[in-house]
């Protein structure tokens, strides 16, 4: 364990940097050295600051001032939360792979990851301890944090904890993750004789604040200051991106101004901007740009002619006819025992039925996606994992099971409510681009699950509230990039040379990401490139529309 106890002062390595006890150093000068210190894939941060306008005038152009609230509570004052959380479980970390899932949830919240051989090498130490929460039904690993003991930082230290580092997984269906992570870290370090918790919060993530104060934390007046670097740059330069984009838009822009490419918001409401470099300007609509032709955007909302053109290149495609004809229609349906009812044109999961099994059914679904367009496909349902593949310039940039949503029971809500306390979830998450609708095809689905929306669903049971994945419906998103065949590889950049479009999401139902079994379903022209995160999905973009401003690779790499 790397627990620095010199003159300086004391220095904690957590593993996602250092954390220097500020508080503990004899001059302005050491504190400021021992922060220019800092790793360069590291985020260090210097708590308890006693004087920080004279740390920050040793090097006002390396140091600056987090914007951080810090929040302290009395564990001789802490009531428990009233209900114990369901569907999860928290313990330490078990398994090296454990630190593989930390990094990933880490990674999907653009957090810094840890170094996952350290904190494995120093896992029996004391200093600091990783917990995660384990859903019960899956084993996945859907929230991460970290303690600190400070007793066991030095001989002279405070009988005082802090909590670091905690996330949740935004795709997370589970209730109480985030408030059961804190709980279990409270009681944990309470157990151990100390008498309070630190905890430092970004001064705009409110919903965090929030979650301290219901919990009883107060804040107090301590100041925390970082040494400027990439990973911290919107901390002491601002948000870059133009007010009121969403993240489909703002993700494009943030990267674009990085790079030095000019911004003219055009319509923010509508997700509209140009792009300007030299003499070369594109207007983009979030990730469809003027250079996607005008031919190549019908053919992808077109679903029936995307598949003649896939079929053309002897792609596979599932069976489909136009509704229009009852008989034909029943036909089809006794075919394939259950399928897919879609408009024709759409996008976002708008007015279509998946999994459609009964004539009654099948009326239904063909009128409610008649409102959003007179011609409407049925299409033969397949089993299997909805691939989202994103490809940019006729390369595969990412790859992601998208998963339907589901609720878990508690014993004592309804379905209705664990629907709607889900999609607030979501809706968080996303910021506001994921909500999951209470509407004709959710309860179909709960029905489906032999259910009603006003039943009480036993504790720990989950269903499906809806058959289709798409993300503004609720569906979570699941990187597979490095998982992903060969072969669904090279089948998406063929479709995408089949329709002549330079970006393009193509959805596919696979037996396995890892396998070469698939199915295309769909082209959607306008991807949105901020679900695939932390896969470069922004930059290849900009690479695209901007290749002056690549970077070139280091000599030798």
């Amino acid at each position: 364990m790397e627990v620095i106890q010199t003159k300086p002062g004391t220095i904690l390595q957590c593993g996602w940097g250092r954390l220097l006890f500020a508080d503990t150093f004899p001059s302005p000068e050491s504190l400021a050295e021992a922060i220019l210190c800092e790793r360069d894939d590291q985020r260090d941060i210097a708590l308890y600051l006693l004087d920080p306008h004279l740390v920050l005038n040793c090097a006002p152009q390396q140091i600056f001032l987090d914007p951080s609230n810090t929040y302290r509570l009395d564990f001789s004052k802490y009531k428990p939360p009233a209900h114990e959380p369901a569907g999860f479980e928290i313990r330490e970390v078990m398994h090296k792979e454990d630190l593989d899932e930390v990094n990933r949830i880490y990674s999907a919240l653009n957090m810094v990851p840890v170094d996952k051989e350290y904190v494995w090498k120093e896992r029996a130490q004391e200093a600091f301890t990783y917990f995660v929460a384990v859903q019960s039904d899956t084993r996945e690993i859907i929230g991460a944090t970290m303690g600190v003991d400070h007793k066991c930082c030095g001989e002279h230290m405070p009988e005082r904890c802090s909590l670091w580092a905690l996330a949740v997984d935004p795709r997370a269906e589970l209730p109480g993750v985030g408030l059961a992570l804190v709980d279990h870290l409270i009681r944990y370090y309470g157990k151990r004789g100390r008498t309070g918790m630190d905890v430092s919060v970004i001064h705009d993530n409110i919903k965090a604040q929030r979650l301290y104060e219901k919990l009883g934390f107060e804040r107090i007046y301590i100041f925390a200051a970082k040494r400027r670097n990439r990973i911290n740059e919107r901390l002491f330069v601002g948000a870059p991106a133009p007010e009121g984009y969403n993240p489909y838009a703002a993700i494009i822009i943030n990267e674009a101004l990085r790079r030095g490419v000019a911004v003219d918001p055009l319509s923010p409401e509508r997700g509209y901007f140009r792009l300007s470099l030299g003499g070369r300007s594109v207007t983009c609509w979030e990730s469809l740009s003027e250079l996607t032709s005008a031919i190549a955007l019908k053919r992808a909302e077109d679903k029936q002619f995307t598949r003649e053109l896939l079929n053309a290149e002897d792609l596979c495609t599932p069976d489909q006819i136009m509704a229009g004809d009852p008989r034909r229609e029943l036909r089809f349906l006794n075919t394939h025992k259950s399928v897919v009812v879609k408009p024709l044109h759409g996008e976002q999961g708008q007015g279509i039925s998946v999994d459609v099994r009964s004539e009654e059914s099948l009326k239904k679904a063909i009128d409610k996606a008649r409102v959003h367009d007179d011609a409407v496909l049925i299409e033969q349902y397949v089993e299997g994992q909805d691939l989202r593949v994103i490809v940019i310039n006729q390369e595969v940039v990412a790859a992601a099971v998208r998963r339907p949503p589901s609720v878990t029971g508690t014993g004592t809500h309804t379905v209705r409510d664990l629907i709607e306390r889900l999609s607030r979830r979501r809706s968080a998450a996303t910021g506001g681009e994921s909500t999951i609708p209470l509407d004709d095809e959710t309860e179909r689905c709960v029905r489906m699950a032999g259910y009603a929306l006003d039943d009480v669903l036993e504790k720990e049971l989950s269903i499906p509230v809806r058959k289709t994945a798409n993300l503004h419906t609720g569906g979570t998103i699941h990187d597979v990039t490095e998982q992903l065949h060969p072969v669904l590889a090279d089948a998406s950049i063929r479709a995408a040379r089949a329709l002549d479009i330079p970006v393009v999401g193509l959805d596919l139902i696979v037996t396995s990401p890892d396998r070469p079994e698939y199915v295309f379903i769909e082209a959607n022209e306008r991807p949105g490139l901020a679900n695939h995160e932390p896969q470069p999905t922004a930059e290849k973009f900009i690479d695209f529309l901007f290749p002056q401003t690549v970077t070139p690779p280091a000599p030798g790499a």
